[in-house]
């Protein structure tokens, strides 16, 4: 095929009316309530207690590097491979933040030949949805305070409001601040900060509730802080849940687009792997497995981050079980694991791919570990030799898991013809036997530790003591049972950015939790993350304007 950048290549596709691509699904017109002529929300009537038969392959990746892996194009061009062979499949994806878009990461829609479209319309504004759980997430802020202005009748602690602001955009000054200066009418100043609205609990509650009373109840459960005796103030206290149900009412029903080759997708939600939980929603999970034999679907970053945390969390708490897993790895991005430096990836250095694999054997075992089948996906890059691939190949099999080359991102579906292949061949044995890594019954603490030290191999875990205390107060409150959404840094299986490859023995510092009863889970923060990302020093925003037609330049 011909190529160009990504934006080329989606803009030079023809792409068919939505109301085709919801027939392919098996989704009548009537249900569909269009976004111009290439997207469209579902109405949740038509998908909501359907029997979801269908299985389900979850793709994840090695730790990301700057050199690139490719696990939403991995993704796409799966779906659109698995639909060339006859397989009746879709795929169920993450919403991009406008935060990556316009800070480092650019889009999410795929890449080359393996794009979801409208391209530009999923990574701007698409339907809308991340808007209303911003405005969701700002009422209830909003609320909190004008409770405490107007006499705070619940006996709120001011100095223990735990709810923070959102915002869908990369600001490092917002991560802390102090409001309502300016006098009495202003409200009481206090500390205050913004998360992106990707690590918001309205995203999370949202992603995870499985129709529009389960939404609410969520969203009623949500703790906005305490009182001074330590009792929990929750969003339901402050009859706030009604009301931010409402916003988020229409962005509920999924979003349905397509590929490059007309493969129905999903795309709804949003949460980052590295800060949340890192999965689309379970409504449109549930609903593509209802319509489709086969579904696949991305959890974000690395499968230390987002495998653990859709296994964890999202399938503990929906009943979703894979019956497959794929790792998404490169040549080069094993070479950067491996030591050297982006600026060496072009030449041949088979050590520096073996070094570097370590850290694809140790993703290949946390999947294996929690009895999912295990394939791997390569995908090839102009500059990789024979050489390198063998022993990409080499490793993954003594791991266990086959390697497939697949070249999706310039040949579209038929790139990863092989792959899909396997994959099928992995889903007619039948040998998945998913369980999760800890019970639901272990003490909070122990949870932590059991993913540190058997997903990233860490020597030892330290729990700041003010967390700690936190764990106990969380227990003490009937919290005890609810899983572990760590926050850590992607590019590691430790907490140190710096530290690539397949580190063992390292120290796992947690410095704080946090309580996400909505949600359903505890969130551990580990070394520096942040909730609020920060730009570059070169923003991509810098590169991204409009032709004298009217046309976006520069978006990836």
């Amino acid at each position: 095929m011909a190529q160009g950048s990504d934006l080329e290549i989606a803009r030079a596709a023809r792409l068919r009316p939505i109301a085709e691509i919801a027939a392919t699904a098996g989704i009548p017109a009537d249900a569909l309530e269009p976004y111009g002529n290439y997207k469209a929300k579902v109405a949740l009537e038509a998908i909501l207690g359907r029997p979801a038969t269908g299985k389900l392959v979850l793709v994840t990746g090695i730790n990301p590097t700057p050199a690139g892996e490719g696990k939403t194009t991995t993704t796409v061009g799966l779906t659109d491979a698995l639909r060339r062979i006859g397989v009746r499949a879709m795929a169920a994806l993450r919403e991009p933040s406008l935060g990556p878009c316009f800070g480092v990461k650019g889009g999410a829609t795929g890449g080359g030949y393996a794009q979801v479209v409208p391209m530009e319309d999923i990574n701007l504004h698409f339907t809308g949805d991340f808007h209303a759980i911003t405005s969701a997430n700002n009422l209830l802020a909003a609320l909190i305070d004008n409770h405490v202005h107007w006499g705070n009748a619940l006996g709120l602690d001011p100095r223990r409001i735990t709810w923070r602001r959102a915002l869908d955009m990369n600001d490092r000054a917002l991560r802390q601040i102090v409001q309502g200066l300016g006098g009495a009418a202003n409200g009481h100043p206090r500390e205050d900060g913004f998360d992106i609205t990707v690590a918001s609990e309205v995203m999370a509650v949202f992603c995870l509730a499985n129709d529009l009373a389960d939404l609410q109840a969520r969203l009623g459960r949500m703790v906005v802080g305490s009182r001074r005796d330590g009792s929990f103030v929750t969003a339901a206290d402050l009859k706030a849940d009604g009301a931010m149900a409402v916003l988020l009412r229409d962005a509920l029903a999924p979003n349905l687009v397509q590929t490059l080759e007309g493969t129905p997708v999903f795309i709804h939600g949003g949460p980052f792997a590295n800060i949340a939980h890192g999965c689309n929603s379970v409504i449109a999970t549930h609903a593509a497995l209802s319509l489709a034999d086969v579904v696949v679907t991305e959890a974000g970053f690395g499968c230390d981050l987002g495998a653990e945390k859709f296994l964890d969390i999202k399938c503990r708490q929906s009943g979703l079980a894979p019956a497959a897993g794929v790792i998404v790895a490169t040549v080069r991005a094993l070479k950067m694991h491996g030591g050297l430096a982006k600026a060496e990836l072009g030449r041949e250095d088979v050590a520096a791919v073996r070094r570097g694999a370590a850290n694809l054997v140790r993703h290949i075992e946390n999947l294996s570990g929690f009895g999912v089948p295990v394939l791997v996906a390569l995908n090839r890059f102009g500059t990789d030799t024979e050489a390198e691939i063998d022993a990409v190949k080499g490793a993954a099999a003594a791991a266990g898991a086959e390697a497939h080359l697949c070249t999706h991102w310039s040949d579209g579906g038929a790139g990863a013809e092989a792959l899909a292949r396997a994959v099928m061949a992995r889903l007619a044995a039948g040998t998945a036997s998913f369980r999760p890594l800890y019970p639901d019954a272990m003490p909070l603490a122990e949870k932590i530790r059991m993913i540190a030290t058997r997903i990233y191999r860490a020597g030892e875990v330290v729990i700041a003591p003010a967390a700690a205390r936190k764990l106990e107060g969380y227990e003490q409150a009937g919290f005890g049972h609810l899983p572990i959404c760590v926050a850590k840094t992607q590019y590691s299986f430790s907490a140190d950015p710096g530290l690539l490859g397949a580190p063992t023995g390292h120290t796992f510092p947690v410095r704080d939790v946090r309580l996400s009863a909505g949600a359903g889970f505890i969130v551990a923060l580990a070394g520096e993350v942040m909730t609020m990302p920060g730009l570059p020093k070169v923003p991509a925003a810098e590169g991204i304007c409009l032709d004298p037609a009217g046309r976006i330049e520069g978006l990836f």
